[in-house]
C-alpha cells in the first residue's frame, strides 16, 4: 500500500517529460487548429475540453493510457472536433450538435415558455442581464441566449432588423 505513496527519481522524471510532452502536444494542436478549439464553448467544445482534460491527467500521471497512445488520442479528438466544426456548415450537423439560440426576452417581458425551453431560471436571466449592464427590463428590447450560453442583449431604442434574428428560437414568430 505505501509504494501508491512514494515515487522513485525515475518515475517522477517520467511523469515530468511526459506532462511537458502533452502540454507542448495540446498547445501545438490549439496553434494549428485556431481560437475556436479554445472559444465559445458550445456542446461539442465542452465535451472536447473535458475529454482533453482528463486524457492530459492519466497520461502525465502514467497511467493508462501511454504517452503515445496519450498523444494519439489527443490528435484524434482535435482532429474530431475541427471535423465536426467544418461540417456544422450542413444545417443537419449543426442541429446536432449546436441547439439554435433562444429569445428570452421581448420588450422588457420575459418569456417563460422560452425560458423553460432554455432551461434557464427567471433568477439566472435576470443575474446574467445585470452582468451585462441592464438596470431595467424595460431597458430591453430583446435577450437572447447564444449557442454558447451567453446572453445577449439590444438595448430599447437600437435598430432591429429580422435578418439579425433570423436564426433564434422564438424570433420571429408573431
Amino acid at each position: 500500500m505505501i509504494e501508491q505513496f512514494i515515487s522513485t527519481w525515475s518515475d517522477l522524471g517520467a511523469v515530468v517529460v511526459a506532462t511537458v510532452v502533452m502540454y507542448a502536444a495540446f498547445v501545438l494542436l490549439v496553434r494549428i487548429m485556431g481560437q475556436r478549439s479554445l472559444a465559445s464553448m458550445a456542446a461539442f467544445d465542452l465535451a472536447l475540453v473535458v475529454a482533453v482534460g482528463s486524457l492530459i491527467a492519466r497520461t502525465s500521471l502514467l497511467q493508462e493510457p501511454t504517452l503515445a497512445q496519450g498523444l494519439v488520442a489527443l490528435v484524434t479528438l482535435f482532429v474530431l472536433q475541427y471535423a465536426v466544426s467544418r461540417l456544422r456548415r450542413f444545417r443537419r450537423v449543426n442541429h446536432l450538435v449546436s441547439r439554435r439560440p433562444v429569445l428570452l426576452v421581448v420588450d422588457g417581458a420575459i418569456l417563460p415558455d422560452q425560458l423553460r425551453t432554455a432551461n434557464l431560471l427567471a433568477e439566472e436571466l435576470r443575474q446574467k442581464l445585470r452582468l451585462a449592464g441592464v438596470g431595467s427590463l424595460a431597458d430591453v428590447s430583446r435577450a437572447t441566449l447564444e449557442r454558447n450560453g451567453s446572453i445577449s442583449v439590444i438595448r430599447s431604442g437600437a435598430r432591429l432588423d429580422n435578418d439579425v434574428m433570423i436564426d433564434v428560437d422564438g424570433a420571429l414568430d408573431g
